[in-house]
């Protein structure tokens, strides 16, 4: 029943979609019938058109982008996210949430995630990426950065590897718990982006929020 569905999704949509009869590869045909629709059914066209899970990928990140906001919708979109953040990590003493402009910005001590030298997550961080992994699966309209920060000991190269791999865990957990895998990168910055002279301030993830716009 679940394969006539699609069949049939696919069948309407080859249908009203004229502008994609110059796309010549299978995977391109799904990626563009995914951007004509939300980002669940895309994934889902995608897919069965395309038959590839990147095709599917893309299909669905696409299809996010259509579905962003108005102008005028992003402030207040933006105000209502901010405060559930915060009201999610109110408890905690080592995160701490920023807004600049439109954009969220929430800071979480290394040391609170993460035992020295290691990119293992702590028994402790598992409850609060839940509970943030609530907050961002409630607003779907945004993209986020998972951004990993050490402090200057050690080499940059060994700092730089820590670093993605600290950004990897926090992203794997946040789509263990729900998040989009097409909403999120994970990023690694090593020792190149200092907010302090204290080692125990430099060693932190941060976690980026950044409202999708209508193009």
């Amino acid at each position: 029943m679940v394969r006539y569905c699609k069949v049939l999704l696919v069948c309407f949509l080859c249908a009203t979609m004229f502008g994609c009869t110059s796309l010549h590869t299978q995977q391109q045909k799904g990626t563009a019938y995914g951007a004509g629709i939300g980002a669940g059914v895309g994934a889902i066209v995608g897919q069965a058109i395309g038959k590839d899970t990147k095709g599917t990928l893309i299909g669905a990140g696409i299809g996010a982008l259509v579905g962003g906001l108005a102008g005028n919708q992003i402030g207040r979109y933006m105000d209502m996210q901010e405060q559930d953040l915060r009201n999610a990590i109110a408890a905690s003493e080592a995160a701490s949430v920023r807004r600049e402009q439109d954009v969220l910005r929430a800071t979480f001590k290394g040391e609170a995630y993460f035992d020295f030298d290691k990119s293992t997550l702590k028994p402790g961080a598992y409850y609060e990426l839940r509970r943030i992994a609530d907050v961002l699966n409630k607003y779907p309209q945004t993209t986020i950065e998972v951004g990993g920060h050490t402090d200057t000991r050690g080499s940059a190269s060994y700092n730089q590897k820590l670093s993605e791999r600290r950004a990897m865990a926090v992203k794997d957990e946040l789509i263990r718990n729900g998040v989009a895998p097409h909403r999120i990168r994970a990023v690694g910055y090593g020792e190149t982006r200092p907010i302090s002279s204290s080692d125990s301030v430099n060693r932190r993830v941060e976690i980026l929020i950044v409202p999708i716009q209508q193009g």
